[in-house]
């Protein structure tokens, strides 16, 4: 071959370029979907997931999703354990939409027990939330008080457990932060995990403040985005009368386990399971 005829390595790497296009247009248009697929899911990573957003509730903080999260990731999800302030309903939506206009694409919107009632009222202003979870929550409707919503179904153990302390409020006023009793922690909040747990988690608890319970919610995203519904059939916190009755009147996709207020820690897999079903439909 002489050096005229024979190929450089530019012309090489063109025609295996070529080559390769080629073949790929003239896969049938399933067999190249087939094949972008496989290259993602080789990666652990699928641009087209949704992100998890994991809003926590009342006398806690997002280290309260950690055997939620952990699952997740191992999963290739992306997360994000969100702060929720604890300072009434309507400055916590606003503090979690502002978290959500922040996260590119589409998002699947997760809250546990009081945190259900904040992404109730943040989805409202968020275009990119696809789904809604609901995990032992709250699930208001428009205009109405979680303390009026808990009353309908008497049974919660959560009120007599509750210490309330006097804390500055704005212009000088004082407002009511509540906190668990840590002796009462373990049997009204979560008597199916292990007490080293409950332990540790009655200690390092954030307070709620108290207008959380008398703060009127102003819109309800379940109305008008698909939710699915995880029911704690033994929460002495939240009762699962209320959980049930919330999860027929939004429709929801409802899966019901026999658990504590905290099913993250005492049955994560099925908090899991849930979750990533909402994921599938987004």
């Amino acid at each position: 071959m002489t050096a005229h005829s024979a190929p450089t390595r530019r012309t090489t790497l063109a025609a295996a370029a070529a080559g390769a296009a080629t073949l790929t247009l003239g896969m049938p248009a399933t067999a190249a979907h087939a094949a972008t697929t496989a290259s993602a899911d080789s990666t652990g990573h699928d641009n087209a997931r949704p992100t998890i957003v994991l809003v926590h509730g009342a006398f806690a903080d997002a280290a309260s999703w950690s055997p939620v999260t952990e699952r997740l990731q191992s999963r290739g999800h992306q997360v994000i354990a969100a702060a929720n302030p604890l300072r009434g309903l309507a400055h916590d939506a606003a503090q979690v939409a502002a978290r959500l206009a922040a996260v590119p694409g589409p998002v699947v919107l997760v809250g546990h027990s009081y945190g259900g009632a904040v992404i109730t009222q943040a989805a409202a202003t968020a275009p990119n939330v696809k789904a809604l979870v609901y995990i032992a929550a709250f699930m208001p409707d428009a205009g109405e008080v979680l303390g009026e919503l808990s009353g309908r179904f008497p049974g919660s153990q959560l009120e007599p457990a509750l210490t309330p302390v006097p804390v500055p409020g704005p212009g000088g006023a004082t407002g009511t932060d509540l906190y668990i009793r840590p002796d009462r922690f373990h049997d009204v909040f979560a008597q199916d995990v292990a007490r080293s747990v409950t332990a540790t988690l009655a200690a390092g608890q954030r307070p709620l403040h108290a207008s959380a319970f008398s703060d009127r919610c102003t819109a309800a995203a379940w109305r008008t985005l698909p939710s699915w519904v995880l029911v704690s059939g033994r929460d002495r916190g939240i009762v699962p009368e209320l959980q049930r009755f919330q999860a027929r009147r939004a429709g929801a996709r409802t899966s019901e386990v026999p658990a504590s207020h905290l099913p993250m820690h005492s049955r994560p897999d099925a908090v899991v399971s849930l979750i990533r079903a909402a994921a599938r439909t987004t």
